[in-house]
């Protein structure tokens, strides 16, 4: 599991706890939208979100990097 995977997954969670408690019935259901892109990031390692906007054209660039060792 990577830190990216996992941070999908917080994500997730977060907002799966935030429909929860406002109530299942009465949140709209694009709030299920981001909610099973970043659970399908998290499982799968595959971002909907990053390969759509780099099929519409953006470049993905990385600001930073890490270089423990």
């Amino acid at each position: 599991m990577t830190a990216n995977r996992l941070l999908y997954l917080s994500f997730a969670l977060i907002l799966l706890t935030g429909i929860s408690l406002t109530g299942f019935e009465q949140v709209h259901w694009i709030l299920y939208v981001p909610l099973v892109f970043a659970t399908l990031a998290g499982v799968t390692g595959f971002c909907v979100n990053l390969w759509l906007w780099k099929k519409l054209g953006f470049k993905e660039v990385i600001q930073c990097s890490s270089h423990h060792k």
